[in-house]
């Protein structure tokens, strides 16, 4: 298990903020916001695939957005900060925070929103026979 001063030095200030301390980032301000590549999102804290390049779409709220992760990957848990009751996707792996999932996802696909914040997540672009990882 790592520690909090391990994830310190692990991870950028904006990184511990939000897998640590349930941050979110501002909207429109991640690198990953617009990746289209094909390949995998990975949890930036502990590298674990969360989500398939197909599975990612432009909802207009932001935020990288999915509607579906990797069968095992996250954990739901029940929110009510903020005054509102939301269901939190966290790492099954690190518990890291990612975000939020929503019910207002496309019908032609799964119906559900993950909404996730884009520092918490890495890039791994999908090569003919491998895939690299992409900071």
């Amino acid at each position: 298990m790592i520690s909090e001063t391990d994830w310190k030095k692990k991870l950028t200030q904006e990184q511990y903020r939000v897998l640590r301390e349930k941050g979110t980032e501002m909207p429109f301000t991640g690198k990953l916001l617009h990746e289209k590549r094909n390949g995998m999102f990975v949890c930036a804290g502990c590298g674990a695939e969360l989500f398939e390049s197909d599975s990612k779409f432009d909802s207009g709220t932001g935020w990288p957005s999915f509607d579906k992760a990797k069968k095992g990957s996250i954990t739901f848990h029940e929110d009510v900060s903020l005054g509102m009751k939301r269901v939190e996707v966290t790492c099954a792996k690190c518990g890291g925070h990612l975000g939020h999932v929503f019910d207002d996802g496309s019908k032609e696909r799964t119906g559900k929103r993950f909404c996730i914040n884009s520092c918490s997540l890495g890039f791994k672009k999908k090569s003919k026979n491998r895939c690299t990882t992409t900071p």
